[in-house]
């Protein structure tokens, strides 16, 4: 799964990584991704986390699927982030599949992949791995810290466990725990993979098939979620698959129907299943609140300096807005300056990473503001 282009770190050689479980790992490789050039004071860095089925392609092409990078409208030249100004980087998250250490990996003591002898980990454990990739790339402090979804909840790890590293944060369409939905939701998805008679305990790296079958149900079920019924509704409605009437068959005689096994099949080609339990494992361990008490406003308190930005989508139903307005709420109660919007749309929980004019305004305006606070030119 390792990509074929990119930059890979190998990390934590001498000390280990201590996950969160109380296991370690050493060493870890971690496939990364920059643009633009870090100014001579260092001061004007973004970080860039990507959600659960992204990766560090967020502005170059990916080297799988060849498609262009995931948030390519936002980052470049003369964008949003302007990579003529700000030294933007993504990494490939721990426990994921291009180019960080992961289940797919070669474990060096038994010379075989990890499979589900891979430690479980979590949200934090992923930013520890960030905040060690930024040191081997002589960062030591953020302009920003920027994530959607399970980057937003990265974004927010970053805020309770590294807050002196940063300068501002933004945090699109995520949530600081996961609710008893989300977590049905995953178990769902990760039951399909375990079901899948190709995944042999997670042990099919050898064979000469993967639980592709069970992954593409995950996939299919979890891409519901992203969506809204309006945005379901309004591009495909009832509509017939390339047909005049239904077959009376399980046939996909709708459009919604072929859609879906569209997105199983293409994910299957780009991702690892074993990958898959693991980062939404990690997703569902995130409870930041419960590590003070059930007092999500002291998880900020040493944030205080931070500027932060929170927004939410008015059709997101798997992060809706009383989840982001909870974290603005607690970050507020804890003096962070934070500004918070909901915005109108029809698109779901993928709203963040599509054209969202009232979104982008919103950015551009934060990180300018950001950046001019921290003495960059505009």
């Amino acid at each position: 799964m390792r990509g074929k282009e990119g930059h890979t770190a190998t990390l934590f050689k001498k000390d280990s990584l201590t996950l969160d479980s109380g296991a370690t790992l050493s060493p870890v490789n971690v496939g990364y991704e920059t643009y633009g050039t870090l100014n001579t004071g260092r001061t004007n860095a973004v970080l860039i986390c990507h959600a659960l089925t992204g990766d560090q392609y967020v502005a170059s092409t990916h080297p799988i699927t060849g498609k262009p990078g995931w948030w390519e409208r936002i980052v470049g030249p003369g964008k949003l982030l302007d990579t003529d100004k700000y030294f933007v980087v993504c990494s490939n998250v721990l426990g994921s599949c291009l180019g960080t250490t992961g289940p797919w990996e070669i474990n060096e003591v038994t010379g075989q992949p990890w499979g589900l002898d891979f430690p479980v980990i979590t949200i934090r454990d992923m930013v520890k791995v960030q905040a060690a990739l930024l040191d081997f790339l002589g960062v030591g402090s953020l302009m920003a810290v920027i994530g959607g979804s399970m980057g937003g909840m990265q974004t927010l790890e970053w805020l309770t466990t590294y807050p002196e590293r940063l300068h501002s944060a933004v945090v699109l369409a995520s949530a600081a725990r996961h609710t008893a939905q989300n977590i049905a939701f995953h178990e769902v998805g990760r039951q399909a993979v375990m079901a899948d008679p190709n995944w042999h305990g997670g042990t099919y790296y050898n064979e000469d098939s993967k639980p592709d079958k069970g992954l593409a149900v995950a996939r299919m079920t979890a891409h519901i979620t992203y969506l809204s019924e309006d945005a379901l509704t309004k591009k495909f409605g009832r509509n017939l698959q390339a047909r005049d009437a239904v077959t009376f068959g399980f046939d996909a005689d709708f459009q919604v129907e072929s859609y879906l096994r569209y997105q199983g099949s293409a994910f299957v080609d780009r991702f690892d299943a074993n990958s898959y339990l693991y980062i939404t494992r990690a997703m569902d361990y995130l409870d930041i609140a419960r590590r003070y008490d059930g007092r999500l406003a002291d998880a900020f308190k040493a944030a205080a300096h931070v500027r932060c930005c929170v927004i939410s989508f008015s059709s997101d139903w798997l992060y809706p807005t009383l989840e982001n307005k909870t974290i603005a709420h607690a970050m507020n109660a804890a003096g962070v300056p934070v500004s918070f919007a909901e915005i109108d749309s029809p698109h779901g929980h993928d709203a963040f990473l599509l054209d969202e004019p009232e979104m982008d305004q919103m950015l551009d305006g934060f990180i300018a503001a950001a950046a001019k606070s921290r003495g960059l030119p505009s």
